[in-house]
């Protein structure tokens, strides 16, 4: 049986946010906070918060996601790199993506007590954008949408309406974890592979 860090982090995110559902107190010491980072030095919650959610819907969604999308970026780096370096790199992806998610948040609301985010979207968006960039030709099926749509086009996109979703303001979604993740998640591929950066843009144009 062939190892997948993809399966443990899937298995521990969920194990800790189902315990988080109902202990405030385990929530609050994971949830990303940029005040208790700078002033109380806790830096451990620039990457903390991809194991807690809110709720299940929140959870499901984000897990669904990465398992989908992750399976797919996991076994092409199996394909390239062989398993342990393709572990590695997938890693390096999810958890480095999970921090650069968060650096805009911080810098923004280091001085405000009351900014609280918590969730793996970060994380998750760096997975799926370094599987975007890896496979671009792949189709991609979203919620309501009963057509596939081609990865090279749902990216772009999909950056677009974040960054309409975060300038708009009042979702209370954090949309630049979406955004920082997903462009360490593509900074990440060009890389290790600049490549699949000439693959994509030749898709494009």
């Amino acid at each position: 049986m062939v190892f997948s860090a993809l399966i443990v982090i899937i298995a521990i995110t969920s194990l800790i946010s189902y315990n988080a559902f109902n202990d405030d107190r385990l929530l609050n010491k994971l949830l990303f906070s940029a005040y208790q980072i700078k002033h109380d030095r806790e830096y451990y919650r620039f990457i903390s918060n991809v194991l807690v959610h809110v709720d299940f819907t929140h959870l499901l969604f984000n897990m669904f996601s990465l398992y989908f999308l992750g399976q797919a970026l996991e076994s092409a780096l199996f394909s390239d790199y062989g398993q342990q370096v393709g572990e590695f790199h997938f890693l390096m992806i999810y958890f480095f993506g999970g921090v650069m998610a968060n650096i805009y948040g911080y810098f923004r609301h280091q001085n405000n007590p009351y900014y609280r985010s918590v969730g793996a979207s970060g994380a998750v968006s760096a997975v799926i954008f370094a599987a975007i960039m890896w496979m671009p030709d792949m189709e991609l099926f979203l919620f309501l949408i009963p057509i596939p749509i081609p990865a090279f086009i749902f990216g772009p996109l999909y950056l677009a309406f974040e960054y309409w979703s975060h300038k708009r303001g009042g979702s209370g979604v954090a949309h630049d974890a979406h955004i920082g993740g997903a462009l360490f998640g593509v900074l990440y591929v060009l890389i290790i592979n600049i490549d699949k950066g000439k693959e994509f843009l030749n898709l494009i144009f």
